[in-house]
């Protein structure tokens, strides 16, 4: 009988410091929707990363703490999703300011480099999170993590798609979401497949 492999760890970080914002929601929503392959955990102190400051970095060669936090965090886990906001045509500085402090090279390497990451985003107005979600993209292949090309998940219209509550009411988008999370169940697999599933030295494929 081949041995079941435990599911793989999955953070996921919203790209907002609101408590009740539609992206955290999001994500939560995906914790009770992933496949069985797959475990997702919400990185819920992104409060704690300040602005990146080189004097800092001199100061604190790993880092402050709340960047310490989150690397670990990422670099624990085998994949990572970003659901971001859209402020203003493009990703939220505080977003922005942590992908910054993970671009950085540390003794233990960097963190997002071949990290394979999946990217979302929802929006209580009408044009969804597509230029946030571009804008994040690029930033993302600078640091050379593997994104999920496909599919894409933009949420416009937040408000009427989850209830008072944060429970995603609306079908289409939990359909999209669901497919999203298969998708990069698949992408795990493709980029970073199991050690199980690694092709043995010296053999051919």
């Amino acid at each position: 009988m081949p041995t079941l492999s435990p599911p793989r760890s999955v953070l996921c970080l919203a790209g907002s410091l609101r408590r009740a914002s539609w992206n955290r929601r999001l994500l939560h929503v995906a914790t009770s929707m992933a496949p069985p392959t797959l475990r997702l955990n919400v990185f819920d102190a992104l409060s704690s990363v300040p602005l990146f400051d080189e004097d800092m970095e001199q100061r604190e060669p790993a880092g402050p703490a709340g960047v310490q936090a989150l690397r670990a965090a990422i670099a624990a886990a085998e994949g990572l999703i970003i659901a971001t906001p859209e402020y203003n045509h493009a990703m939220p500085g505080v977003l922005k300011n942590a992908l910054d402090w993970l671009s950085r090279d540390t003794p233990e390497g960097e963190v997002l480099l071949e990290k394979p990451i999946a990217v979302l985003g929802a929006s209580g107005g009408p044009w969804g999170t597509r230029l946030a979600q571009a804008s994040l993209r690029q930033v993302l292949h600078a640091c050379g993590a593997l994104v999920m090309p496909t599919p894409t998940v933009f949420v416009a219209n937040a408000t009427v798609r989850f209830d008072h509550k944060g429970v995603l009411t609306d079908l289409t988008t939990a359909r999209s979401l669901q497919r999203f999370l298969l998708a990069f169940d698949h992408w795990l697999t493709r980029v970073a497949p199991p050690a199980s599933e690694a092709q043995p030295a010296g053999t051919m494929p």
